[in-house]
């Protein structure tokens, strides 16, 4: 308890001090309260482990497995979705005890209390002690093997290892444990859940040979059948005051002989100290692409902690000898990529793939090529996909526009063919969603079912394949192929189909032309996906001009004011994604994001400058509850990472990004091709709070965007505040 107390007092300087690295100013407790359902575990960027503490209990603010008002673990999981709607995955559960454990009725399990104030966690290390047991539990890990070191009071002792256990959406289906020798055991748990077939080996070893092993086998009932079968095994250890185990858990998607190959490759040694200080390198050099100067401590820690929430997903998914297993549930060896997995793309296509052309383009690389396998191999391009599935959750064709984002880019080595022969298929599939009415109609129409029409979702469906088919309407011009262009530009103004100027508003039509009876847009319907029609009003990212011309300017003005100005009734029933209010604004979930950018195409820039520093200020903290929304596989906070560098990527294949409002004095971003882009900001003050002259290496510059190019030639970009609000282009 001594050192326990001499670790927190270390913590507690290092929070009161000036912090010494960019890794210091990550929290990664940001977002396990409230609805960020992020969890505070143990991972490298873009890992394929997700080592993190489990409480034990199901339910919508335990979706990533820990919700930090509770007071249990129940074990410490490998893989865990980061801030996500659907609970999946916490496979591998360890659990250290002292006998006799506490042991409650399943789900729950045997678990233990534990205090926030016996609690830390940095990037690429959790540590927590378990009170019931004196048992001080540290986490880390490499990218694909999790580093656990438990220290252990003078006690018979036991460390359980539940295949068995399941939360939320997820459901053991089959698994299997196997002792090698007095050190290392395998096997593999399979299971369903949101990924309907997910198969994971594994391979631990613990650093010093277990006193006994005791094997059980349990039959599962799933529903009124019994089809499972699940595996406990439990090791015993006499322990002596301090004496410390540390156990390596190596995992994978082909097989137990390649978790081995990864065991081996990433974890020769038992040196838990050396694996938390290279995770902690690695999280080192990738936060150090950005350098900020200026802000106060939380901005800071917010700024960090996003990035670091921006580079957990996608994850990774081959092995290190470059074998996956496929969507088409073979395995794939001799990939000339890293696999990645976990595309939540109609989230992430906004802003973090965005974010990733810039700060990680030879995994944007490897992520393009991921994207074109699951096509090779499913026949079409992932929608949202993860360990070897495809879940179809949420709606468009959203690797499309990550994929033309990256060709217009100049990023990769890919084949520009093959992945516009994949985009093309995948926007031409007649009996998928609605698209062959789409493409008939110019709309998808309410009131057709099909069967994956399950949600609806009509109105939104169409306007988000319009966006997708104007990004492959650029990558056709590009190439040369001006008839398919011709054929997609027109497809993507099916966005005016759905306008009504009666109501002013985006409006559900049915197959008749028709438009929806009733029709009031505050209402969430299962028409429109996770919002209502004031969100999807705005979802026409590629064509904001066209959108002011639909409507009118004037009309523009006013309904993009009251999108901020008109509050929900008091007795509006919200659904849980209506999180970050202000007016009809819900900063909590994605269709809002680019909504506060549209000001410059109106030429009132300072109504944007207003808006995105109040939303960075007021819906981003430096607390549990510091996300206002899910956090969605980065994108929640890719939105914050560029927003307080100053810009945005309003339309995400345009190679522009509309300017905002710094939040940080000065800004350097250290990329791959070894330039440095800088934004200063001068004359800030309470008073100076509008952007008043801008200026582009050392020249006025007057337009309310930056360019792809500028970026990456390492333009340096100044912003001269006054306090008068004023138009600058």
């Amino acid at each position: 308890m001594k050192n326990l107390l001499i670790f927190a007092s270390l913590i507690l300087l290092l929070s009161c001090s000036e912090r010494d690295s960019v890794v210091d100013y990550v929290n990664p407790f940001i977002g396990t309260d409230y609805t960020g359902n992020t969890y505070p575990g143990a991972q490298v960027p873009f890992g394929m482990v997700q080592l993190s503490p489990d409480n034990g209990l199901p339910g919508w603010d335990r979706i990533a497995g820990y919700f930090y008002p509770d007071s249990t673990i129940a074990g410490f999981s490998h893989t865990h979705l980061q801030g996500t709607g659907a609970g999946d995955l916490y496979d591998i559960s360890f659990m250290p005890v002292t006998k006799p454990w506490n042991e409650a009725d399943m789900p729950l399990g045997i678990h233990s209390k534990f205090s926030h104030s016996e609690e830390s966690a940095s990037a690429g290390y959790y540590q927590v002690l378990l009170s019931d047991y004196k048992i001080n539990v540290e986490l880390t890990a490499t990218h694909r093997v999790g580093i656990q070191r438990y220290t252990f009071p003078e006690a018979e002792s036991a460390v359980f290892l539940n295949l068995t256990k399941a939360m939320n959406w997820d459901k053991t289906e089959d698994s299997n444990i196997e002792v090698l020798d007095s050190v290392t055991i395998c096997g593999y748990r399979y299971s369903s859940g949101w990924a309907k077939d997910q198969r994971l080996f594994f391979v631990t070893r613990f650093s010093r040979p277990f006193g006994s092993v005791k094997l059980d086998t349990i039959q599962i009932l799933n529903g009124k059948k019994i089809n499972a079968k699940g595996c406990i095994a439990q090791f015993d250890f006499r322990t002596t005051q301090g004496e410390q185990l540390v156990l390596k858990t190596a995992l994978s998607g082909v097989s137990v002989e390649n978790a081995m190959k990864n065991l081996e490759k990433e974890a020769p040694h038992f040196d838990f100290d050396k694996y938390r200080a290279d995770a902690e390198n690695l999280w080192s050099d990738e936060l150090g692409k950005v350098e900020i100067k200026g802000g106060n401590e939380d901005e800071k820690i917010c700024f960090y902690t996003a990035l670091y929430h921006s580079f957990m997903a996608p994850t990774l998914f081959s092995d290190v000898d470059s074998s996956y297993f496929g969507v088409d549930k073979n395995v794939h060896s001799n990939a000339d990529f890293e696999n990645y997995s976990t595309f939540s793309l109609w989230d992430t296509y906004r802003a973090a793939h965005p974010l990733h052309t810039i700060l990680q383009m030879q995994r944007t690389n490897d992520m393009v090529k991921s994207m074109f396998a699951h096509y090779e191999q499913f026949g079409r391009l992932p929608i949202w996909n993860f360990y070897g599935n495809e879940t179809d959750m949420m709606i468009g064709y959203h690797a499309v526009p990550v994929i033309v984002d990256a060709y217009l880019k100049g990023i990769g080595d890919f084949s520009a063919d093959e992945v516009f022969e994949a985009c093309c298929v995948s926007a031409n599939m007649d009996d998928y969603r609605g698209i062959g009415l789409y493409k008939k109609l110019g709309y998808v129409p309410y009131d057709v079912e099909d069967v994956y029409n399950s949600d609806n979702w009509s109105l939104s469906r169409t306007l988000e394949y319009a966006f997708d088919d104007y990004c492959i309407a650029l990558m056709a011009r590009d190439m040369g192929k001006y008839s398919l262009a011709d054929e997609f530009l027109k497809r993507s103004e099916n966005y005016k189909n759905l306008y009504n100027p009666i109501t002013s508003f985006m409006q559900p039509r049915n197959k008749n032309g028709d438009f929806q009876p009733d029709f009031n847009p505050d209402d969430y319907t299962p028409h429109i996906c996770e919002s209502n029609a004031w969100h999807y009003f705005w979802s026409v990212q590629h064509d904001i001009d066209g959108l002011i011309k639909l409507v009118g300017e004037k009309r523009f003005v006013q309904k993009l004011d009251s999108m901020f100005a008109y509050n929900p009734s008091v007795e509006a029933d919200l659904p849980i994604f209506s999180t970050g209010m202000i007016g009809q604004y819900a900063h909590g979930n994605e269709p809002s994001h680019h909504v506060a950018y549209l000001y410059n195409a109106i030429r009132k820039p300072w109504e944007t400058q207003r808006l995105v520093t109040r939303i960075m200020k007021e819906f981003y903290k430096n607390s549990p509850d510091g996300l206002c929304g899910n956090e969605d596989c980065g994108q929640m906070s890719a939105w914050y990472v560029f927003s307080a560098m100053g810009f945005y990527p309003v339309n995400p294949v345009s190679q522009r990004y509309e300017i905002g409002m710094p939040l940080f004095d000065d800004v350097k971003l250290h990329l791959e091709n070894g330039k440095t882009f800088e934004i200063s900001v001068k004359n800030r003050s309470e008073k100076n709070c509008y952007i008043e002259q801008v200026r582009v290496n050392g020249e006025d510059y007057h337009c309310f965007y930056l360019t792809h190019e500028q970026i990456m030639q390492g333009a340096k970009v100044e912003f001269i505040l006054g306090d008068e609000p004023i138009c600058w282009y």
